[in-house]
């Protein structure tokens, strides 16, 4: 059994975005993010918070095999400073096991048959403050991993990303480093359960499964800027670099660093309606001797009154082919909680 392992895809869950909003803008919001949603996408900008906000996303993935879901709170600790917390699922749910079908002698008997959940969970705390250094906003996100595999195996995990923001004028940018120390995992394995597996088929699942599993460093760097088109309608515009630390088919790939644009543009409507768009994962895929762009496009709509937001999202729509509803929804407390004397 290996000792440690230092995987490209570890947590993938992790990457995939929270908030409708940001999936429909091709998750390029590192620079402008100011809400809740801060924790997962720059830390850094909760100190932006300026109210209690909580968000809960739901979305179905792999046509409804998969769900996953998002829910996060965040306040203003003091005038500087913003603190979050969130909880993040994703999992697949009645899974069938069928590695007792089969008798020993030889029987096939289907009430055998059981299920089981395969489901990775994260749980985070994050804070961010203002003005740590000329106008630089800085936040950090701890987080603690928890994956299982029904009875078979589960594992835990933590690690820790950082955040910074910086406004210039009219522009501003954002930074996020995820995994900065290199997010543990540690598996520990039902070995009787692993046992029935392994036999099931001869000379196939013979390995067990590494103990330890490491998630490299990865970054997303953004710019934005809001445009005023006429007095009811506004532009945000971002574009985003998704740098990753080996080789992969992104639009700049080298044996270093691949790095993966995105470009997200939400119209405001008197600030209650929205439109957005967003342009993503792009690839360069072999296709005998022709070599392909491949992009995902990403769209979505919003609606925003008196504290209370609805998003939609259909991403997913690339060359994967699927295609993902995704709802989320957004509460400002200190509208409905009672004011304080």
């Amino acid at each position: 059994m290996k000792a440690q392992t230092a995987r490209h895809y570890a947590n993938a869950f992790l990457n995939i975005g929270v908030d409708a909003r940001s999936l429909a803008m091709g998750n390029a919001v590192v620079a402008e993010v100011s809400d809740v949603t801060a924790g997962y996408w720059n830390p850094a900008a909760l100190s932006s918070v300026n109210s209690q906000q909580i968000s809960l996303m739901h979305a179905a993935y792999f046509a409804n095999i998969a769900q996953y879901d998002y829910m996060g709170y965040a306040k203003k600790f003091d005038a500087q400073t913003g603190v979050g917390i969130a909880l993040i699922r994703f999992g697949v749910d009645n899974i069938m096991n069928t590695t007792q079908l089969i008798d020993d002698q030889g029987n096939i008997n289907y009430d055998r048959i059981t299920y089981f959940s395969a489901a990775d969970y994260a749980l985070t705390f994050s804070v961010g403050r203002s003005h740590v250094f000329k106008g630089l906003d800085l936040g950090a996100t701890a987080k603690i991993i928890y994956r299982h595999v029904g009875d078979f195996a589960s594992g835990y995990g933590f690690g820790f990303d950082l955040g910074a923001r910086y406004n210039l004028k009219k522009w501003q940018f954002g930074l996020m480093l995820r995994d900065i120390t290199t997010t543990v995992n540690y598996w520990s394995v039902n070995q009787d359960k692993f046992n029935d597996v392994s036999q099931s088929i001869p000379g196939q699942n013979q390995s067990s499964p590494d103990k330890v599993e490491l998630t490299l460093p990865k970054m997303q760097l953004g710019t934005a800027r809001e445009f005023h088109l006429n007095p009811n309608l506004d532009l945000m515009a971002e574009v985003d670099l998704n740098a990753r630390f080996f080789k992969m088919h992104t639009l700049i790939s080298s044996d270093f660093i691949s790095i993966d644009p995105a470009l997200g543009l939400e119209f405001k409507y008197h600030k209650m309606a929205f439109l957005r768009l967003g342009v993503n994962n792009f690839r360069n895929e072999q296709f005998f001797d022709e070599q392909n762009l491949r992009f995902q496009p990403n769209a979505g709509l919003g609606f925003k009154y008196k504290g209370i937001a609805i998003d939609y999202a259909l991403t997913n729509i690339g060359s994967d082919g699927f295609y993902s509803h995704v709802f989320s929804l957004h509460i400002d407390l200190d509208r409905f909680l009672p004011k304080k004397k």
